[in-house]
């Protein structure tokens, strides 16, 4: 199977782009803010949370960065404005990381501080490897000052259960998820078996802990096992969320919201949609059998 992966990496440029606009406009809300603004009051009609996120990651020009930052201010602005229940998620390689890590701690202390005033909360997301000690430190860095910061761990890195001890020396609001970077096995699990299991086991050490854990999966045994662990806990909704990417898996958010869970959706939107769908495809080469199908039935 691997070969066949392989294969459609080396296919998916090739892909005319109309036909991968088609596929990403069930999981990208749109280039412009009104688009997710849209995409988030839907959400919010239905009881779900959502976070916004800026799409683009990656830059090289400091200019550009400042650019985002001023997005970022705009989006906590229009969250107020429109009173809706969403907070913002970023990429640290987005606002700088690339070119100076100060510059990206600078760009992003001043979006949570932004998000500060607004009584809002700004989620900083975990990129590959190369990132993962900058994006912790600038997280504690942070985390020192403001109360409204947030990181996340990824399940599948060795490394995630001593990051999990380290962060949680204070009260910590965490994003749990799998992980879809490629990363060798020197330090990421490769076994999907054992990823499952170090969620499991990753959620239970923080939620005894007394943090606040996005649940971040669609995979309906890890929700199962994270319900178990709930249910053994004795916690209450207000102790934790689960939350899923923009169009994926629409039956299970309805499942979980009815049953009385906090759910959130991570809602991308921006110009640089197909820069973010290319890479996905890459990093997990199986989900691009959908942009193939609808190649064809194009």
């Amino acid at each position: 199977m691997k070969w066949f992966n392989s294969v459609i990496i080396i296919f998916m440029p090739l892909v005319p782009k109309p036909i991968v606009r088609i596929f990403s406009k069930k999981y990208v809300a749109g280039d412009k803010l009104d688009d997710a603004v849209r995409a988030v009051r839907e959400l919010n009609g239905q009881h779900i949370m959502a976070t916004l996120d800026v799409l683009g990651e990656s830059t090289t020009d400091e200019q550009e960065t400042h650019l985002y930052v001023e997005e970022y201010l705009r989006v906590l602005q229009i969250i107020e404005q429109e009173k809706l229940d969403c907070n913002v998620s970023l990429k640290p390689t987005q606002l700088g990381m690339l070119i100076d890590k100060e510059l990206a701690f600078s760009n992003i202390r001043r979006i949570v501080e932004e998000a500060k005033k607004h009584a809002n909360f700004v989620r900083i997301d975990m990129e590959d490897s190369n990132c993962t000690t900058d994006t912790i430190d600038i997280y504690e860095r942070l985390r020192a000052e403001f109360d409204n910061v947030g990181i996340v761990l990824q399940a599948y890195m060795r490394r995630s259960v001593a990051d999990l001890t380290k962060i949680s020396r204070r009260p910590a609001n965490f994003r749990l998820c799998k992980g879809i970077y490629i990363e060798p096995r020197e330090i990421a699990y490769k076994e999907p078996s054992i990823v499952n299991m170090n969620f499991g086991f990753l959620l239970e050490k923080a939620l005894q802990a007394g943090s606040y854990v996005g649940i971040a999966t669609h995979d309906e045994k890890v929700v199962w096992s994270a319900l178990r662990t709930i249910d053994q806990l004795g916690l209450k909704p207000d102790a934790y969320e689960f939350q899923m990417l923009f169009g994926v898996d629409e039956q299970l958010r309805r499942i979980l919201v009815q049953a009385g869970h906090r759910l959130r959706v991570y809602v991308p939107y921006g110009k640089q949609w197909y820069r973010y769908v290319m890479r996905r495809l890459k990093e997990n080469p199986q989900i691009a059998i959908y942009v193939l199908k609808a190649l064809f039935k194009k």
